[in-house]
């Protein structure tokens, strides 16, 4: 009884799967019909992978057939038996073989062995139709393999077969030997091609959508640091503008100047960024750092010595100086900000140290790089450019943020003069 119902196990298999092929060839003409009617490629543009497409093949083997239903075979029981162990086989194998796994997997490797021995015994014990096995063979042998052994497997199968052949049918097994190399050959080229197709269309929607996640990052990281920084600035001159008003309202309309100044300045840099084009300049952002920093009630220092940068490790610091400096106005409730840029020939290093004791974003400070969205954005930012970020407390209070920048043969400028440190 167990073979019954492995049989219905089969045959329940079987229904499942044609009616599985019979969907995919539906949707298949469905996107066709769609291409033809809009005139784009449809997202896959092969028929649909199944052991289906290889099955009307097996009718070469109704010569051989018909030779047992007419009685003109000697032993029809062991050709009958054959005939059903190879068919059986050939389904099994070819319905395997469009699935990289199961393809490499030994039980297939063993399944094609079989069928070439198979092969060998009927073609030898009963010539004639038998021969045509070994095209059929070629078909399942092209299905499955791959790689740099297909061509020698390939002149091995074809020499077998032409010598087999040649013990039956002498001069006719040339025949059969083209017949075996050509299809051999064809399908797996047919099929290696289809599957490098769906590979190429599955690479290109990764690369799309790795593209698209870069673009979002990349924009939340310029939305976070325009916005932060602006944001910071707008509300920390308007407590300014509001302490002096009483007494001082010159200086009360100073300070509501640059609010609406700064504010044009985040229009500008929020379309820039949108589209990608934005880059920052360190002088600006030290001179931009200078001015919150006062009015915050912050005494800032600015050291800056060495030669001019590159555009962009300009930017990449612009960034830094403004996250920095940010954090310091918000969290870290100092009286002094210290910010010191040193470039030479080989490597820039910006430190922004203040003498606070609310700390910066960083949950964890003892770890390098670690931090909010900022200083997690701006860790991502150098690193990409061959930097580090390092963010934690100084050994004599507050806080401290290192970056430090590769400077390229090209990079640097020829030595300016000496830059007198400035104070405020």
């Amino acid at each position: 009884m167990s073979w019954m119902r492995e049989v219905t196990c089969q045959v329940g298999q079987w229904r499942a799967a044609r009616a599985q092929w019979r969907a995919d060839a539906h949707a298949f003409k469905a996107a066709q019909k769609e291409a033809r009617r809009t005139g784009k490629m449809p997202r896959d543009p092969g028929p649909p992978p199944t052991g289906f497409a290889l099955l009307p093949w097996l009718l070469m083997g109704m010569g051989a057939f018909s030779n047992l239903w007419q009685g003109k075979t000697p032993n029809p029981w062991i050709g009958g038996l054959g005939l059903f162990a190879f068919n059986s086989l050939y389904i099994y194998v070819t319905f395997r073989s469009f699935v990289k796994a199961k393809r490499e997997a030994p039980p297939t490797r063993l399944a094609l062995g079989l069928m070439t021995a198979i092969t060998c015994g009927l073609a030898i014990g009963y010539g004639g139709s038998w021969l045509y096995f070994f095209p059929l063979l070629g078909l399942a042998t092209g299905s499955v393999l791959r790689g740099p052994w297909l061509g020698q497997t390939v002149l091995g199968l074809t020499a077998l077969a032409a010598a087999v052949s040649a013990f039956r049918a002498g001069w006719d097994a040339l025949n059969v030997a083209y017949g075996t190399f050509l299809s051999t050959m064809v399908t797996a080229a047919i099929l290696s091609l289809s599957e490098a197709v769906r590979e190429l269309q599955a690479a290109r929607e990764k690369l799309a959508h790795q593209a698209v996640e870069k673009e979002r990052l990349r924009f939340s990281r310029d939305l976070h640091d325009l916005l932060g920084h602006t944001l910071s600035v707008i509300v920390v001159k308007s407590e300014a503008a509001r302490r002096l008003a009483p007494r001082n309202m010159d200086a009360a309309l100073d300070q509501i100047t640059d609010i609406e100044a700064v504010g044009r300045q985040a229009l500008t840099e929020i379309r820039e960024a949108v589209t990608g084009y934005r880059e920052g300049s360190l002088a600006t952002e030290l001179d931009r750092a200078r001015s919150v920093l006062t009015a915050a009630g912050v005494e800032p220092v600015v050291n800056r010595s060495g030669p001019p940068l590159a555009p962009q490790s300009e930017a990449l610091l612009g960034w830094v100086v403004r996250e920095a400096v940010t954090n310091v106005v918000r969290h870290a409730g100092a009286t002094r900000c210290e910010i010191t840029v040193n470039s030479a020939f080989e490597h820039v290093r910006l430190t922004v140290t203040d003498n606070g004791t609310g700390g910066g974003e960083s949950p964890a400070p003892s770890l390098p790089g670690i931090g909010g969205t900022g200083l997690k954005g701006l860790t991502e930012r150098l690193a990409a450019a061959g930097g580090s970020l390092k963010a934690g407390p100084s050994p004599r209070g507050g806080f401290t943020v290192t970056a430090e920048l590769p400077v390229e043969a090209g990079d640097a400028c020829e030595p300016v003069a000496a830059t007198a440190p400035r104070a405020s």
